[in-house]
């Protein structure tokens, strides 16, 4: 018989009583987070602002009656469609590099001040609004530059304050759960976040994506129906996310932690860097592997959509289709995970789903002229595994913060996901470079997670997911939470 210890502040208790009216509530945040995440950022409005529809046809017609031949007007159309890519890259590096300065910092001083969930209320706020500005971003051949970069600009915005919501919104994890639970409830989040997807994704496809005339007269003229897409997703996201903000309780103000200014909570941030180096190196070690297997896991679906399309010859509505069958695999395998997470522990979890993830990658580029039959088998595993690594990750962490620094140590968990956020995307288009076909970027994904699988192993974790730290931090005691089988 062994006691799973949980640091718990010496100044600063956090009630540990939790109803499952409070874990819905909770949980109904990550739900509705699936409009940002599956509809702006992955399917519908980032694949549309790379798409032909951004493209001046005058042009693509010039180039075509220059040329005399269809293949110089699919050259060029190749050529622009490549550029915006890249700006819609240069876009998200800028938002990412920026989520990396402000993440560790804004999530410490609301824990010192004891607003944490003040804090997910206003940063939710801004990103429901910057997601429903999007509706203002229109294909008109008369400013189509200026309304490409207003759309990856709003993207941008949009990423910067969701990152920041998250956050806080993973530090709450710590309020309605326990040791013994928070992987099965991170589980529970992850999972409602799938099928939240997979709802909105139905919805807006039925409604206004796939049928020529949609809901209330809608068509696809002048990309009203993508603008209606992302206007409906706002308001999804501002619906679910308030339940948490009503149901989950504020956590406390520190009384020891001095409340400092912009600049001094920089100087706190390295304080604390330097401790976790010296208190809780196999901590920080954690907090760069899953830094690198995270964006590994993040370069699955960004390049998904990418791969099917252009290595598999899916249709856009062939690629929401195959969203909406990942979504319900991912969001299954995610809640078993959780489950499985208390079992056996995060770090197994975490393991196991990184080598399904390797072997069905490298299954894809192997059999990519196997047709599409071989993206559906392969790409629906790969999705089996990505959910649980990423809650795994989550909760691994959670187990490990001292309760009251929760924002904080997610803000560095947000902040070293951001600095290696450039690996997926630099191995993705190096390796399509190297072997000449883009079905080699599949190659270049797969690296990444193998690095971060490489850096993982080595990480001692002990007992109920906590690894070998030397004790716990000052001010702080440790409180045996009850009594568990080993």
């Amino acid at each position: 018989m062994t006691h799973d210890a949980v640091v718990l502040s010496a100044d600063r208790a956090i009630p540990l009583a939790t109803t499952r009216r409070q874990v819905v509530a909770w949980a109904l945040w990550d739900w509705g987070s699936a409009a940002f995440n599956a509809v702006i950022t992955t399917f519908v409005f980032t694949r549309w602002l790379t798409s032909s529809s951004f493209v001046d046809p005058t042009v693509v017609a010039a180039a075509a009656a220059e040329g005399d031949t269809a293949g110089a007007a699919t050259a060029l159309l190749d050529g622009i469609m490549a550029d915006h890519s890249a700006w819609l890259g240069w876009g998200l590096t800028i938002a990412g590099l920026f989520i990396a300065l402000l993440a560790p910092v804004t999530g410490a001083r609301s824990d010192d001040h004891g607003r944490r969930k003040l804090w997910l209320g206003v940063h939710t706020g801004i990103t429901v609004l910057i997601s429903a500005a999007m509706f203002l971003v229109t294909p008109d051949p008369s400013s189509l530059t200026q309304n490409l970069m207003l759309g990856i600009a709003l993207l941008g915005l949009g990423n910067i304050f969701f990152e920041l919501a998250a956050v806080n919104y993973n530090a709450t994890l710590a309020q309605v759960s326990t040791a013994r639970n928070v992987g099965k409830i991170s589980g529970i989040g992850w999972g409602a976040g799938y099928i939240g997807g997979i709802v909105l994704l139905l919805i807006l496809f039925v409604g206004f994506i796939n049928p020529e005339v949609g809901w209330f007269g809608i068509t696809g003229e002048n990309g009203l129906d993508i603008r209606a897409a992302v206007l409906v997703s706002a308001i999804w996201f501002a619906v679910f996310a308030i339940p948490v903000l009503v149901a989950v309780p504020e956590v406390p103000p520190s009384p020891t932690r001095s409340r400092l200014g912009f600049l001094g909570s920089y100087r706190q941030l390295f304080r604390d860097v330097a401790a976790l180096w010296r208190e809780a190196r196999q901590t920080l070690k954690f907090l760069i592997a899953s830094a690198v297997f995270r964006d590994g896991l993040a370069g699955v679906f960004t390049f998904g959509a990418v791969i099917a399309s252009g290595t598999f010859g899916f249709t856009a509505a062939g690629v929401i289709v195959f969203a909406i069958a990942a979504n319900v695999v991912a969001g299954v395998a995610t809640i078993v995970g959780g489950f499985l997470d208390d079992r056996v522990g995060p770090k197994a979890v975490i393991m196991t789903s990184l080598i399904g993830l390797l072997v069905s990658g490298l299954a894809i580029f192997v059999l990519h002229e196997g047709g599409q039959i071989v993206f559906w088998i392969f790409g629906l595993l790969l999705c089996l595994f990505v959910g649980p690594a990423q809650s795994a990750s989550r909760t691994l962490l959670a187990r490990l913060i001292p309760p009251g620094r929760e924002s904080e140590i997610f803000g560095l968990y947000a902040t070293t996901g951001r600095a290696a956020s450039f690996l997926a995307p630099l191995a993705f288009s190096t390796m399509i470079v190297v072997g000449g076909s883009q079905h080699w970027g599949i190659l270049g994904i797969m690296l990444v997670v193998a690095l971060g699988l490489g850096l993982l192993v080595p990480i001692a974790v002990g007992a109920r997911g906590r690894t070998d730290v030397a004790g716990p931090p000052d001010g702080h005691a440790v409180v045996p939470q009850g009594t568990v089988e080993p």
